[in-house]
């Protein structure tokens, strides 16, 4: 369960916080719904919980705060805003990168996108996905890592009603199972029909804390939607008929020509309408919402007028209620020209009728049978004495089978009519329904298709190992560097860049041959290969800011040192192949060129090769470790180009100091003080690597990568402290 203590923001200035004090809990095996209107304070609640932003008060998630959890990802599945990946990696690749952060399966990936219906999209790249594919594939993160709660930021937003009916039968799958499931809300009538408990707030704070059943009693009443040109006579003649019949009627000026009659029905507005001669031109039943600070008004106070207010967009529209005679009109399909696909759900709720003391679709829910549940092996209970307070109610939202006929007629309305009348017949033929469906979804085979009609099913439980492994982020890394073309782009144009440039310099004459092979002119700062390889370490590091993947539950990328010592792998190995392949192609140009002459090897071969590949690895690994301190490609770069720009005059300046003793031979003396012979001649390399630090531009590059590499990991002690 999630227990939220005292969660309050930092003050903005002059203005109060946007969460002030909110103190609630969410039981595990229930739907919890976090209701309230945009800027109420949702958001910002969920922030402080999962510790993304500072404030004040305490979260526990089953008894613990979120930065003692070992692993949060498999404890907390979060959803909040898009997906953050990357535009150009596709949707099965940014789930198998993550496979590859959490230590779980490949097949894992397929799993969920079967789950979330997301299999025929799995090769679609991030940017071109619509808002409701996104969040699709949100739910498909969260539930990667089999977690046992889930915190969702508004998961229908953006999602077609038959979508919506399909995303809150799935959570209440989840919920079954025994795990937590909290969602934020804007509507109050989806919050009282898909929720077992309602906490509501309002500027901040929390207002109101109820089951679903008493959040719909107090908050949703049936009400006698009235347009009429003469509102104000019609709405006299209605108080004065009630004050005579000594009935407690409400009747609300809601602007224009429309009235609002509480405490009344069709039948009694009409019949007063026609004997009066008052011309109406719109008369229907809806579900009315009394507002938030209604949530924590008992229902016994006696009824007094509201003054009327303005529709705003943060205010859920009126749903119509049918009448008894009126047919329900059917929902329109996804897709329009498939007349095979299965038929949908025409009612929110296949409960009793409403009425004035009970107006929730879900207050007659039956109780939920664990036995038909359309989910693998279910969890093991937390607390086997909370069992009986904790069994959740099942889902109202059931869809209907193949066998019913589709009427594709479009709906008369804008919105869905919720049903007020469901005979007991009727609403067990919907229980079998369920329960067949569900049957059929546990035996069926591998190659059945799984569509929204069907009852919502959760991947199959996986087990993850406990210790780390250090494979753990060089697999993340592979795939994350792999999984898009930026890298393949990038090493391409290095490479015509490096040609183009090498054979040019040879057609002007005067530049040595090693400065040939490398495409380095004398009037550039570093050549196209040291420039493409600090681009790449840069966009390592720089990638994981723009588009966070791994920050769904903390926030920041994580500065832990397995990540860095894999993106400093993964560089190195993209840095040393890129040089190989820059000087093997600008040597083949200028045999094929000019001849043999200028594609000698020289014979300085080897302290030159050191050089080289050191210069390149030292720009990658001089990128990554900028762009991990300041979080930023661009300052990965320039940290890149600047070392050649400032540092190496710095260190020309002292090195051609006045300086009373030298370090002349030095690698002789790096030999005799290690007393001992290197196999294969290794004191040889050793005695390079010794040449090229001692060089300016090696000095510079090694006293850069050696500041950059402390304040990493200070940065890193850091906030690990905090």
């Amino acid at each position: 369960m999630i227990e939220v203590f005292g969660l309050t923001s930092n003050p903005r200035k002059e203005l109060p916080p946007a969460v002030d004090d909110v103190t609630f809990e969410a039981r595990a095996g229930h739907v919890t719904a976090l209701l309230g209107a945009p800027g109420a304070g949702k958001t910002t609640a969920l922030r402080l919980m999962l510790e993304l932003q500072p404030g004040r008060g305490i979260t526990y998630f089953r008894g613990r705060p979120l930065h003692r959890i070992a692993h949060p990802s498999r404890e907390v599945g979060v959803l909040l805003g898009d997906v953050p990946g990357h535009p150009a990696r596709t949707v099965r690749g940014h789930l198998r990168m993550l496979c590859a952060a959490a230590g779980l399966p490949v097949r894992r990936a397929d799993e969920v996108l079967e789950v979330v219906g997301l299999v025929s999209l799995r090769d679609e790249r991030l940017g071109t996905l619509s808002r409701g594919m996104d969040r699709r594939l949100g739910l498909a993160c969260a539930l990667l890592c089999d977690p046992h709660t889930l915190v969702l930021d508004d998961p229908a937003d953006g999602l077609t009603a038959r979508e919506i009916r399909w995303l809150h039968a799935m959570l209440r799958a989840h919920a079954s199972q025994g795990g937590t499931v909290l969602h934020t809300t804007a509507d109050p009538k989806e919050a009282a029909r898909t929720a077992d408990r309602v906490v509501t707030l309002e500027q901040g704070r929390l207002v109101a804390d109820q089951e679903a059943a008493e959040f719909a009693r107090t908050r949703l009443r049936p009400r006698v939607a009235v347009r009429s040109p003469h509102a104000a006579r019609l709405a006299a003649l209605l108080t004065k008929e009630a004050r005579t019949g000594q009935r407690s009627v409400e009747i609300v000026r809601e602007g224009g020509n429309r009235l609002s009659v509480y405490g009344s029905t069709c039948a009694d507005v009409g019949e007063t309408a026609f004997r009066h001669g008052i011309l109406v031109h719109q008369l229907a039943d809806e579900i009315g919402d009394m507002g938030a600070g209604a949530a924590a008004v008992p229902a016994q106070e006696p009824q007094t007028p509201r003054q009327p207010s303005p529709v705003t967009a943060d205010r859920a529209p009126d749903v119509p209620r049918q009448t008894e005679n009126s047919p329900a009109p059917p929902e329109p399909s996804l897709d329009a020209g498939d007349a095979s696909a299965a038929p949908l759900d025409t009612g929110d709720a296949p409960g009793a009728p409403l009425d004035a003391s009970q107006t929730s679709a879900d207050a007659h829910r039956p109780p939920f049978d664990a036995s038909k549940s359309a989910v693998g092996a279910p969890r093991a209970p937390l607390d086997a004495s909370r069992n009986a307070e904790d069994a959740p109610r099942a889902a109202v939202d059931a869809p209907q089978t193949a066998s019913e006929p589709v009427d594709a007629s479009p709906p008369s309305a804008d919105e869905p009519q919720i049903s007020t009348e469901t005979t007991a017949g009727a609403q067990v033929s919907d229980d079998a329904r369920v329960a067949a469906g569900r049957a059929r979804t546990r035996s069926g085979g591998p190659g059945e298709v799984r569509t929204l009609d069907a009852p919502p099913a959760l991947p199959p439980p996986i087990s993850v190992r406990p210790s780390p492994s250090p494979l753990r982020p060089l697999r993340y890394e592979l795939r994350r560097a792999a999984g898009i073309s930026t890298g393949f782009i990038t090493g391409a144009v290095v490479l015509a860049v490096s040609v183009l440039t090498a054979v040019i310099l040879a057609r002007i004459g005067h530049t040595p041959q090693p400065r040939l092979l490398a495409a380095w002119p004398q009037e550039l700062p570093l050549p196209p290969a040291a420039l493409g390889a600090g681009l790449l370490g840069a966009l390592s590091f720089g990638d994981e800011f723009r588009h966070p993947a791994l920050a769904a539950d903390r926030g920041t990328v994580p500065r832990r040192l397995g990540l860095l010592a894999a993106k400093l792998l993964v560089t190195a190995a993209t840095a040393l192949l890129l040089a190989f392949l820059t000087v093997g192609c600008n040597a083949e140009a200028l045999y094929l060129v000019y001849g043999r002459e200028l594609a000698q090897v020289p014979a300085d071969w080897l302290s030159l090769s050191a050089s080289w590949l050191g210069l390149v690895v030292g720009c990658a690994w001089a990128g990554v470790l900028a762009a991990g301190v300041f979080r930023s490609t661009t300052a990965g770069l320039a940290a890149v180009v600047s070392v050649p720009i400032l540092v190496v005059p710095l260190v020309h300046k002292v090195l051609e100091g006045p300086a009373v003793r030298t370090a002349a031979g030095f690698p002789m003396r790096l030999r005799e003080v290690l007393l001992m012979q290197w196999p294969f001649g290794g004191e040889r390399y050793l005695a390079a690597a010794a040449r090229v630090v001692g060089q300016p531009v090696g000095g510079a590059l090694a006293l850069s990568l050696s500041v950059l590499l402390c304040a990493y990991l200070l940065t890193t002690l850091r906030s690990r402290v905090r």
